[in-house]
């Protein structure tokens, strides 16, 4: 009986050691994934939504009033790209340049489309859609998140260093493609009353307006850090430092920073 207690006692302090090391275990590889940033659940990276619009475009005001509801959430970094190709029905868009029609025909070239159009919204350089079909840009937006959280992408670090400048790192495995470094600067809002065209009348509410598109240089992957001068541009909305495969291609990171 003895030996029969013994050997009984034996093998119950062995299983609750092995269930004390295995319980052990787990908690450390919880930890651990709790520890590892892409593992966070609900976690939505950035997209950067380009939404290509004129003041002389009637249908463009419901696309405007959808990018000023995007440009509130965090996981959205919202452009809006005055084009000129309007000016000439009427009404002068105060905000248009040419070198932003440019633009816009790259990524027609880029995506393959027949030709360009506003309001059309480019988001984060992989797709367009028609920037008032609120539907289609949740959907492009939401495929571009889920693509960019599995993939090895890339990293932009940005802060503010001092005045008038900002620190800008990159990092990663370009994989053989040439990245473009922007800086894109912009207003927060405008509130425009239309005196001719086919806004005729309308007050316009136009938000996160892009008022320069810089490029900086090319990355194609060496060790990168630097500063960058804002000084003229100190009296803009906020900034916006992107890093986008060369020739108009997906964005791979973007940052947006208030001053």
């Amino acid at each position: 009986m003895r030996k029969s207690t013994s050997y009984l006692w034996l093998m119950t302090l062995r299983y609750s050691l092995t269930l004390a090391l295995f319980a052990l275990l787990t908690a450390i590889l919880f930890a651990v994934a709790a520890m590892v940033p892409h593992a966070r659940a609900g976690e939505r990276p950035v997209v950067v939504a380009e939404l290509f619009t004129s003041q002389g475009c009637s249908s463009c005001p419901p696309a405007e009033a959808f990018l000023n509801d995007l440009a509130d959430r965090p996981d959205v970094i919202a452009l809006e790209f005055h084009v000129d190709y309007w000016d000439y029905i009427g009404w002068e868009d105060p905000f248009a340049k040419k070198s932003y029609t440019d633009r816009q025909k790259q990524y027609m070239r880029a995506l393959h489309s027949r030709y360009v159009y506003t309001p059309q919204m480019v988001i984060d350089g992989g797709q367009h859609v028609v920037g008032s079909d609120q539907m289609k840009v949740e959907l492009a937006i939401r495929d571009r998140q889920e693509e960019k959280r599995d993939a090895a992408m890339p990293s932009l670090s940005v802060s503010k260093s001092g005045e008038g400048a900002l620190n800008v790192s990159v990092s990663g495995d370009p994989a053989g493609r040439i990245y473009d470094l922007y800086l894109i600067t912009y207003d927060k809002e405008h509130r425009t009353e239309v005196q001719r065209g086919e806004n005729r009348g309308l007050t316009l509410v136009n938000r996160n307006v892009v008022r320069d598109a810089i490029l900086v240089r090319q990355w194609m992957g060496e060790a990168f850090n630097q500063e960058i001068p804002v000084e003229k541009f100190t009296d803009a909305g906020g900034w916006v430092v992107m890093l986008q495969q060369a020739g108009h291609g997906p964005i791979a990171a973007a940052q947006q920073i208030l001053w």
